[in-house]
């Protein structure tokens, strides 16, 4: 006789939520429900990071940092989705780095296809240093919408929810936030009788580790980071200069739609929510300068030998964006812990999987992994 699946919650309906939820539900061992604020098929909220990603893979840790095998294990997950179902999802590409210093020797993204450094004459007089090799970008409206559709075709279950405190979870599980039809018909079988814990949780909440109850993690602080998207889908190319010691980062990352996201910004600890018309103008320069071909020549008011100007580029945004990195000192927390259940002598597992910053996307299938490997080891049920 099959035993019964452990109920898992996942806090958190991010990539990283998703994605951890998915490969917990696959192995066919768990009932998985995620509980989250905001879902894939919202509009567009402050409150929800993964909305607001360019999104393209290329990895921004060093070769002995472990997020690189992080980061290497998601990319060649995503590589083969980019060619199998989720191929409307993915614009396989050529993409070109540049630096404003010296790049590091062995190249964390040597691992990528098509690598190359790039010779003097190829790179833009503000660099010292470049390469090229193939990636992919990702549609992340339509990405998000993928995994909740596979999350929910092997089984799991989505619910809405605002979660003050880990405790409530800890005590009854999602009893709370069922619909009202379900929590009466659990009254009707069982009476006065207490909803069963989980048999885990998982924290998966970005930005809100900092302010959830029984997680609050100070550490946890935003990252702003300024878009503006545009329409140009004769862009099928990549490129991005980045000048970290001036915390500047100009990219140019087309989707497979025909939309361009341009950027960018790096803003610790910035909470404004609203695109500053300052910095969107900035971010159209920067663009323009490193990428001329996002205005074709025959589209350019001083002539197909001028240089593009903002005016021109203006008839073709769509619209500026503006989302919160979900940054961390001291890195990705990525561990397992345990907490009270209230009432009770007992202890269930959580593991966090939060503090991606800017990597959500890069390291996602490759965290989910790891959480995947906490979760077992804690409950004992690995097979």
């Amino acid at each position: 006789m099959a035993s019964e699946k452990k109920e898992v919650v996942v806090l958190g309906a991010g990539v990283i939520g998703l994605t951890t939820a998915l490969k917990i539900q696959e192995t066919g061992r768990y009932k998985v429900s995620i509980l989250a604020e905001v879902l894939p098929t919202d509009p567009k909220t402050i409150k929800y990071a993964s909305q607001w990603a360019g999104a393209h893979h290329v990895s921004f840790a060093k070769v002995d940092d472990p997020r690189h095998a992080l980061d290497k294990e998601t990319f060649a997950e995503m590589w083969e989705l980019s060619k199998s179902e989720a191929e409307g999802c993915f614009m396989q590409l050529e993409q070109a780095e540049y630096f404003t210093n010296q790049r590091e020797s062995p190249s964390p993204l040597e691992h990528m296809p098509e690598f190359r450094s790039l010779s003097p004459n190829e790179i833009p007089v503000e660099a010292v240093s470049g390469e090229a090799f193939n990636t992919i970008t990702i549609d992340v409206p339509s990405y998000l919408n993928y995994l909740l559709a596979r999350f929910l075709s092997k089984g799991g279950r989505v619910l809405r929810g605002s979660v003050q405190h880990i405790a409530q979870i800890a005590e009854s599980g999602v009893h709370a936030f069922l619909p009202a039809s379900e929590r009466q018909s659990d009254f009707t079988k069982t009476g006065f009788v207490r909803p069963a814990p989980p048999a885990a949780i998982v924290v998966c909440v970005g930005l809100g580790a900092r302010y959830l109850g029984g997680v609050e993690d100070a550490d946890v602080y935003p990252i702003r980071g300024q878009t503006v998207l545009v329409q140009a889908p004769w862009i099928k190319h990549g490129k991005t200069l980045s000048d970290l010691d001036a915390m500047m980062w100009t990219y140019m990352i087309p989707r497979r739609t025909g939309l361009v996201i341009l950027g960018g910004t790096l803003e610790p600890d910035d909470w404004n929510a609203t695109p500053r018309a300052e910095t969107t103008r900035s971010i159209l320069e920067r663009a323009l300068k490193l990428s001329p071909e996002l205005v074709p020549p025959h589209l350019r008011s001083a002539g197909a030998d001028a240089a593009p100007t903002v005016e021109d580029i203006l008839p073709f945004v769509v619209e500026e964006g503006c989302g919160f990195r979900p940054g961390r000192k001291g890195g990705l927390r990525l561990e397992a812990g345990n907490v009270k259940v209230p009432l009770t002598d007992k202890t269930i597992p959580v593991v966090y999987n939060y503090g991606h910053a800017g990597s959500g996307y890069i390291a996602s299938f490759g965290s989910a992994r790891v959480a995947l490997e906490l979760l077992e080891t804690a409950l004992g049920s690995k097979h």
